[in-house]
């Protein structure tokens, strides 16, 4: 048995192929889809959704979004994802630096909330960057 994948960004289809597993993050912490799955429909938060097809790992960095999972069928409506291999790990470590260091001195209610997003966008990048 295999799940049917399909993950829309408003720009693109990042991904629509049959896999084996997924495992995603959601806003109550990780989850993982296997075939036969109850249905399902979850938040998901900033962060690495990693996909197992035909026997390799490979991981996305996802921007928030929903998941549906029903009749073995997921689809995922995110706002923005990449693909571990559209990331270049060297500028994904350079960006969660220069985010970890924009978090530390930031001020302000509204400074610390956007410093802290995006944060969490270049740390599921180069999460995302460093498995394949």
């Amino acid at each position: 048995m295999v799940l049917s994948l399909r993950v829309m960004a408003p720009n693109r289809i990042v991904w629509n192929s049959e896999v084996g597993e997924i495992t995603l993050s959601t806003n109550s912490g990780q989850i993982g889809i296997l075939p036969n799955h109850a249905p399902l429909l979850t938040a998901l938060d900033m962060g690495v959704s990693k996909i197992r097809s035909g026997g390799q790992w490979s991981a996305m960095a996802s921007m928030g979004g929903f998941a549906m999972i029903d009749n073995n069928r997921v689809t995922i409506l995110v706002n923005e994802a990449e693909v571990s291999d559209e990331i270049d790990p060297i500028e994904a470590q350079k960006d969660y630096e220069v985010a970890q260091m924009e978090l530390a001195k930031a001020e302000g209610r509204k400074r610390k909330i956007e410093a802290n997003l995006a944060f969490k966008r270049a740390k599921a990048r180069l999460e995302a960057s460093t498995i394949s």
